[in-house]
């Protein structure tokens, strides 16, 4: 049975740059539906550390004013517009960062639309969404499993198998850094295709999960300030073949000097900042690797990675944290998310 439409809709939106008090909780009413565009009743969603950015005034990109934050939500469609066909009413759906990239490479019409950032996004209770921007969610995940893959799965699966013609192989060794949503989504897709993993933590509490996970071996970068050598040596100095780099800043010599020939570097974020004495362009060649910027990635990507996921979900079950806030409680989910804490995905239950 389709549930009935509210009038009302629950919703954050960010009104400034003065931090986390820029986040406003309302009711307003529901938007008008569009003629392809798709009303979902939102049930779970997950915060990445672009969220956190926005409200600060540090994100580099196009905003909205006014902006209903997030880019990673997951629920049941409500209604649809005269001229939807991918979706009907009852259907669960994830949603997609850049709702207009649906496949092949990048253009700028594509990265300027982003979701919780040039438009309203996912925190809120109810939203219309551009059915292009939405997904079947796989079957056999939790809403809010479901919503951690819109960003930090769908980045991971990119970095990973994104490459043209260049895919991660068995056998090969992957390198990740913590134990945030990018690096862990990395570290399960890299075991279910049977890669070697390398994973970086600072504590050892944070070490347990990456042995779980699976990882080959686990580096504390605390205790090991040239952890890129050691990630090296246990390659038998051969280096490995893909680095997943989510901190930027320092960490980035370290990544050079994991990397084998011939290998690729993902630069998929910049969570330690800014850094001093940064690798140049000019290492790609006496390295002899790939360094390669990864945004997400397109609506077939995301297609394909929950494909894989409904196909193993116990495998590739996503890692949420054991703190699970509501939507009324988001200013103390962004802040356990800025506090560096959390382990696994950060998510938000929607009622």
């Amino acid at each position: 049975m389709n549930e009935s439409v509210p009038w009302t809709t629950k919703q954050w939106n960010i009104t400034g740059h003065g931090g986390f008090d820029s986040l406003k909780y309302t009711e307003q009413t529901v938007p008008n539906l569009g003629d392809n565009q798709v009303l979902v009743k939102l049930r779970g969603a997950s915060l990445n550390f672009r969220d956190l950015m926005i409200p600060k005034g540090t994100y580099p990109f196009a905003l909205k004013p006014n902006v209903v934050p997030g880019s990673d939500g997951a629920g049941t469609v409500l209604a649809v517009g005269k001229d939807v066909t991918r979706f009907q009413p009852g259907d669960n759906v994830v949603t997609i960062i850049n709702p207009t990239y649906l496949g092949g490479k990048m253009c700028a019409q594509a990265a300027s639309i982003g979701l919780g950032g040039s438009v309203d996004g996912t925190l809120r209770s109810i939203g219309a969404f551009n059915e292009q921007g939405l997904v079947a969610m796989p079957k056999g995940l939790s809403f809010t499993e479901a919503a951690t893959l819109s960003c930090a799965g769908l980045t991971a699966w990119n970095a990973l198998f994104g490459l043209s013609g260049k895919p991660l192989r068995a056998g090969q060794w992957v390198l990740t850094q913590g134990t945030g949503g990018v690096s862990v989504f990395a570290i399960q897709f890299a075991k279910a295709v049977g890669a070697r993993v390398i994973a970086t933590t600072s504590s050892a509490e944070k070490s347990e999960l990456l042995n779980r996970l699976g990882a080959d071996h686990v580096i504390n970068y605390r205790e090991n300030p040239e952890w890129g050598s050691v990630a090296k040596g246990l390659t038998d100095g051969v280096g490995v073949d893909y680095v997943v780099e989510v901190a930027g800043g320092d960490s980035m010599v370290q990544s050079v000097a994991s990397v084998g020939l011939d290998g690729v570097i993902c630069i998929v974020g910049n969570v330690g900042g800014p850094g001093k004495g940064l690798p140049s362009l000019l290492n790609c060649w006496t390295n002899l690797f790939t360094a390669r910027g990864v945004w997400v990635g397109s609506r077939l990507q995301m297609e394909e990675m929950c494909q894989a996921i409904e196909a193993n979900p116990e495998k590739l079950r996503p890692v949420i944290d054991p703190d699970v806030f509501q939507l009324e409680q988001l200013k103390e989910a962004y802040a356990y998310l800025d506090s560096g804490r959390h382990r696994g995905k950060v998510c938000i239950n929607i009622d």
